[in-house]
């Protein structure tokens, strides 16, 4: 039987920028709602975003989130796929 290899938790050595977790969320979040919500005003889009991200758990930045809302209400509509 052989020996187990040594496990180590160093913290040493991380790739990872701190906060990288709530990047990801916001990220999935902003393309999720890019998709359902592109061409709405900019009201509904800032409060779609802001409800999603509470879900996730991200207190949002609202600065942050006011550009997005303008950049996602002002891409045309998607349209219906009717096959």
């Amino acid at each position: 039987m052989e020996p187990l290899a040594a496990v180590s938790f160093a913290t040493t050595g991380s790739s990872r920028a701190p906060g990288w977790q709530a990047q990801v969320r916001i990220d999935y979040v902003i393309n999720k709602v890019a998709q359902t919500h592109r061409g709405q005003s900019e009201d509904q889009v800032l409060q779609a975003i802001h409800d999603q991200l509470r879900a996730v758990g991200v207190v949002p930045n609202g600065r942050k989130m006011a550009e997005y809302a303008t950049a996602i209400s002002a891409l045309p509509q998607i349209p219906p796929n009717n096959r």
